[in-house]
């Protein structure tokens, strides 16, 4: 289906976003380790989500899904069954990177294996320290997806690890202290930028010995997970805050389309995922923060979004790291703005569900938006307006909203082609949530 955006009334009113798509991935894979039973509310039920829970069916693992009810039923390290096929992570890397590594720590044979686009995805970055560890697990000559996994003695522990990770990726380092369960020694991971915590937080809360240090040089975060002798996680009780990355929709819509004034409830606030706030507001976005509190050891609050002038201005560094899923729509936001947005360090973006350095500047210029590209990131030239006209979203579930609500202040209508479906990998609430606030959308065949 073509999901068409018009201009129309201001947005308006309240909003509640789903559960956390990261922390939801990371609550079903810990508590299918964890020894008992694990309860969450406002879990994400989404494409990507749910490739995570069939991966644990066929592991043999019960769970239980009530509406955004998730229950859990963990055996421990050892207690996944070996699966009598390939496990299917759908079009979800963060499901394959992260089952890679508890799979290594639990020694059950596996093939990991995914959609035509997971497939593209590159997983050397997980399988050259998994080896160091002592875990058999290969990928394609090209390091990319089937990955096969071997078995290994319950008796004989991974060997320690002491890895500087070369680019900062939370998928990566989450895979490496997952393995690191079942380590005989300490896992330290050294990082170049702050890639975002969820793992740590979540072990943390299930009484895994867990600790971050901020250090100078070129790698200043590091994480140390400390062996017991096999670490046991307690199950958990917890409320998942709303996903951040699914309200920066929301939060750029509102700051371009005229009148707009959003409130959004319950936004996870960690301060490893908020930098677009961070970027916004140094263009002149009025955000404000209110109603603070914390659930499952995570940050949250209420976020209050008015319409405001934009200015062009230039996000490097460690900002990339801390608002790498939001790109999309920061490149729609950005043409809304007055004056040249420069985007650097940001090649990581080329890895995603698309090349999304390439495809942005692609359809941006569809929208007569003045976009180039550069070999680490793009620069968008905005005026203060979109065009409209008919995008291609690449096959990439954020690339679609973004495009999408790009039409919500454009001079003609935005048409999405083969939009619909992709949003509901990460954010199935999209089109409702959106039409409640009084976003003009149409569904085309």
């Amino acid at each position: 289906m073509t999901l068409v955006a018009k201009h129309g009334k201001a947005l308006l009113g309240e909003a509640r976003l789903p559960g956390d798509k990261s922390i939801s991935h990371r609550a079903a894979l810990l508590a299918s380790l964890a020894e008992g039973t694990s309860t969450f509310v406002n879990f994400l039920d989404a494409g990507v989500t749910r490739s995570m829970l069939r991966a644990l069916s066929d592991l043999g693992i019960a769970w239980q899904l009530d509406g955004t009810r998730l229950e859990v039923t963990g055996q421990g390290l050892a207690g996944f069954r070996s699966p009598s096929q390939r496990l299917n992570c759908g079009n979800s890397a963060t499901t394959m990177r992260l089952l890679a590594g508890a799979l290594a720590a639990s020694g059950i044979p596996a093939v990991l294996d995914g959609s035509p686009g997971l497939r593209r995805r590159p997983m050397q970055r997980i399988v050259d320290p998994l080896r160091r560890m002592g875990a058999g697990i290969s990928a394609t000559a090209k390091g990319t997806p089937p990955l096969s996994i071997s078995p290994r003695p319950a008796a004989l522990p991974l060997r320690s690890l002491d890895y500087k990770l070369p680019v900062a990726s939370a998928q990566v380092k989450s895979c490496l202290l997952l393995a690191g369960l079942a380590a005989g020694g300490v896992t330290r991971l050294h990082e170049p930028g702050p890639s975002r915590d969820h793992t740590e937080r979540m072990l943390s809360e299930m009484g895994v010995r867990i600790s971050s240090l901020v250090n100078e040089g070129e790698y200043p975060y590091s994480v140390e997970l400390l062996p017991p002798a096999a670490q046991k996680l307690s199950p958990l009780q917890a409320a998942i805050p709303g996903d951040f990355s699914s309200a920066a929709f929301l939060i750029a819509a509102a700051l371009f389309v005229p009148g707009s004034e959003l409130t959004l409830n319950g936004v996870g606030l960690n301060p490893t995922r908020t930098g677009l706030l961070e970027a916004l507001k140094a263009m002149g976005a009025d955000i404000q923060i209110c109603k603070t509190g914390h659930q499952a050891g995570e940050p949250l609050g209420d976020l209050k979004v008015r319409y405001s002038r934009l200015i062009g201005g230039t996000v490097s560094g460690q900002l990339v790291v801390r608002m790498i899923d939001e790109f999309p729509v920061f490149a729609v936001a950005a043409a809304y703005a007055h004056g040249p947005t420069r985007i650097c360090q940001a090649s990581e973006l080329r890895h995603k569900e698309s090349d999304r350095i390439a495809a942005l500047v692609l359809e941006l210029n569809k929208l007569g938006v003045k976009a180039e590209e550069s070999l680490d990131g793009f620069t968008v030239y905005g005026r203060g307006a979109v065009n409209g006209g008919t995008v291609d979203p690449h096959k990439d579930h954020r690339l679609a909203m973004a495009l999408a609500v790009a039409g919500l202040a454009s001079q003609e209508p935005v048409a999405v082609q083969n939009a619909t479906s992709l949003i509901g990998e990460s954010f199935p609430g999209f089109i409702a949530t959106l039409r409640s606030l009084n976003a003009s959308f149409e569904t085309v065949t």
